[in-house]
């Protein structure tokens, strides 16, 4: 394992961990980008507060040595953080939200890769 896919798996999993549980507890400032993106509020706690967090604790199992179990969940953050794009580009919103959701989307390419890599 290299040191920087450990240095930046764990940066991933802290980033998911903390936007899952704040999606979790709908936490109040993520409302109003998630109003401009049109998505649902009911969809804070599922699909999403549940999946980033699902994600951050696959990257964990995957790092204490369950590595399929960290590729895919390196897949799965990828694919929803390319949805969450998506979606911001669909509704035109560029709030600070939009730039969360790609340097989201950048870290789970990153760990993916690197997981991918270091196999």
């Amino acid at each position: 394992m290299s040191t920087a896919y450990v240095s930046v798996t764990l940066l991933t999993i802290a980033a998911n961990a903390f936007s899952g549980v704040a999606a979790l507890l709908h936490f109040k400032p993520i409302r109003p980008g998630m109003a401009k993106a049109r998505v649902p509020e009911s969809w804070l706690t599922f699909p999403i507060g549940t999946l980033k967090t699902a994600g951050a604790v696959g990257l964990l199992v995957g790092l204490l040595g369950a590595p399929v179990i960290g590729i895919a969940a390196g897949i799965g953050l990828t694919l929803f953080f390319v949805c969450a794009v998506h979606t911001h580009l669909l509704a035109a919103d560029y709030s600070p939200q939009f730039g969360l959701a790609v340097g989201f989307l950048l870290l789970a390419v990153a760990s993916l890769t690197l997981g991918l890599v270091t196999q």
